[in-house]
């Protein structure tokens, strides 16, 4: 069901998307394959989130849990491109941060 929390959660990935763009941006002038991943990886948040939404109490924590797995996947996608030196660590630092946010909120969903 669609209530203003929902829309809390997906507004809160979105964010998260808009404020990696330029850091998937970047990542993907030195490796595409690996913006590539991540811009999926992302992608799914979303995706999986919404679709967590619509669905009854065992499929709902199911989905949740897939979005939280593709929440990990783009912050270690993101970790990775600043070991390889694509972008900096203090670039990526808000977003991180905003990633961690989320992955509580999805860690509890998923538990629910």
């Amino acid at each position: 069901m669609h209530t203003p929390s929902n829309q809390l959660l997906l507004d809160s990935v979105l964010q998260l998307i808009e404020g990696a763009r330029p850091l998937v941006e970047a990542v993907g002038k030195r490796d595409r394959d690996l913006a590539s991943q991540i811009r999926r990886a992302l992608n799914s948040v979303a995706l999986n989130a919404a679709e967590a939404i619509g669905n009854c109490a065992g499929n709902s924590r199911v989905r949740f849990q897939s979005a939280l797995g593709s929440l990990y996947e783009a912050r270690a996608g993101l970790q990775v491109a600043v070991v390889w030196g694509y972008v900096s660590a203090a670039e990526c630092s808000e977003v991180l941060a905003s990633n961690d946010h989320l992955g509580a909120r999805l860690y509890g969903l998923a538990r629910r």
